[in-house]
């Protein structure tokens, strides 16, 4: 699902008009370009005052489906707004932060394809809107989400209570085998600010047996330990399950003499018993 001004020329067309505003047009040059649209049906297109709401039928990409990289992993970011939950991205797919404020509308998305073990791993990470108004649209990805990074900002006590809730979207919404990683953002700032002790985060974190780290985007902190840790989870999963779903090659034949004798002593035993 992406959302795109109103004055879009068609539901088919990504290019904006000539009168388009100063707007980032980021996730729909993706949306066009990237691979994991490539079975994309287009569905229907609802006019929302300035926003045109494009839906997506979306077929659950193979973990395995190119020769440019072995497994594609679909991940998740959710959270209150205001969170870092874009940050954190723009930090791991750009290497950049900005302090500007953007609150994102409806859900967007970047891919980073990392090296983990060997393998080539092409990350495609949802962000999503923590408002309430996005909320339907945004629960709409948990069920083809691999892994779910729950996002809370140390300094905003709110924001980590809500948690639990958010835990329950994800109970309700998403598939029973999803990988989750709490991460508390936001450890940069000062301890007077710091509203969520660490101790806290990882109390929760072991209340519900997941990983917990303490990141920051703007100083870089924990942020790719955060993502190769859930690539790596997700991804020995994967392999778990490929090699519990290889059926046996055994197979054990008789050879014809020894079926020919097996059944000649059968019907001797068969004979003396009866005498």
């Amino acid at each position: 699902m992406i959302w795109m001004p109103a004055h879009f020329s068609s539901p088919g067309s990504l290019l904006p008009s000539p009168a388009t505003p100063s707007i980032s047009f980021s996730h729909v040059e993706i949306a066009r370009t990237s691979s994991a649209f490539a079975t994309c049906r287009y569905v229907q297109h609802i006019f929302l005052g300035e926003y045109i709401f494009c839906g997506f039928s979306m077929a659950a990409p193979p973990a395995r489906a190119r020769a440019d990289y072995d497994y594609l992993i679909k991940l998740l970011l959710i959270g209150d707004s205001g969170v870092g939950k874009s940050c954190l991205l723009l930090r791991f797919s750009d290497g950049s932060f900005t302090t500007s404020f953007i609150t994102t509308i409806g859900i967007d998305f970047k891919i980073r394809t990392i090296e983990l073990d060997g393998k080539r791993i092409k990350l495609q990470i949802w962000d999503t809107a923590g408002q309430e108004r996005f909320r339907t649209i945004t629960t709409a990805y948990y069920r083809g989400a691999m892994g779910i990074l729950l996002v809370y900002d140390v300094t905003d006590e709110s924001s980590f209570n809500n948690i639990r809730n958010w835990i329950r979207n994800i109970e309700q919404h998403a598939s029973d085998n999803v990988n989750k990683i709490l991460v508390g953002n936001k450890a940069d700032m000062d301890e007077s600010k710091r509203a969520v002790p660490t101790s806290r985060g990882q109390a929760l974190a072991d209340e519900y047996g997941i990983k917990f780290f303490e990141t920051s985007a703007k100083t870089n902190l924990n942020v790719e330990e955060v993502f190769f840790s859930m690539a790596r989870d997700i991804k020995q999963r994967l392999v778990d399950t490929d090699s519990k779903a290889e059926p046996s090659t055994t197979i054990k034949i008789n050879k014809p003499e020894q079926a020919a004798g097996a059944g000649q002593a059968a019907q001797r035993s068969a004979c003396c018993g009866s005498t």
